[in-house]
């Protein structure tokens, strides 16, 4: 993964072998993991530290995982969250995303795989380091097509979200506007690319801080030191 520092994990599970190997498989893989078998405790940690990300199962005792994700997320601290359980219906996913989880994976899951998810979201949300997570605490909530910057919901239409969307995955290219006419319209789209030069305009309003830069006879990219 090529972390640059130790990630800290919390990781609620009431089953013991699970929580016992799955803390194993993270503790190789450079993560500092601290565990709750209940979801009392786990709420008491994330209001006494800070975690990059959280793991949580749902049906635990006390308080369940939902409600643990509830206090995540009114915490105010820019923590990813995986929700990791054996429900699998639908209606508890939705409500799991609704909740602005960041991702839900059904058990039993391989330890590798869940790596690979955990290694996803702290990319998705600026926790990995690098060039491409510069984004300075904005948040992107791919299941829920919202932008967040440190937990404020920025008020961006469907198309503008889009873009953003497109130049902050690939943030060291840089994108033609017929290019991103097709990332946010696909081919339905019959008219003047410079469409996309009002979607940016306006974008860069709605935006915290300047991060899409202009290259002149080229597009646009994605960069926080764009001016």
């Amino acid at each position: 993964m090529g972390k640059e520092r130790e990630y800290s994990v919390l990781f609620l599970e009431d089953e013991p072998t699970i929580r016992e190997v799955l803390t194993e498989y993270m503790t190789i893989s450079g993560y500092r993991v601290t565990g709750a078998d209940r979801g009392d405790a786990a709420i008491r940690l994330v209001r006494e530290q800070d975690f990059d990300l959280a793991v949580l199962d749902i049906c635990v005792p006390g308080a369940d995982g939902f409600q643990v994700l509830k206090a995540v997320r009114t915490s105010g601290k820019d923590t990813g969250v995986i929700m990791l359980t054996a429900l699998e219906d639908e209606q508890t996913q939705v409500k799991a995303f609704n909740l602005y989880a960041d991702d839900y994976v059904i058990k039993p899951v391989s330890p590798i795989i869940l790596l690979k998810r955990m290694e996803t979201i702290l990319r998705r949300i600026g926790g990995c380091g690098g060039e491409q997570n510069s984004d300075q605490g904005l948040v992107l909530r791919e299941e829920a097509y919202c932008a967040y910057y440190q937990g404020r919901k920025l008020p961006l239409t469907l198309s503008e979200y889009l873009l953003l969307q497109t130049l902050m995955q690939q943030p060291n290219r840089v994108f033609t506007r017929e290019q991103l006419i097709l990332s946010i319209f696909n081919e339905d789209y019959i008219g003047n690319d410079r469409i996309i030069d009002a979607h940016v305009k306006n974008l860069r309003k709605k935006l915290p801080f300047p991060c899409i830069r202009t290259v002149i006879g080229v597009g646009y990219q994605f960069g926080t030191d764009a001016g």
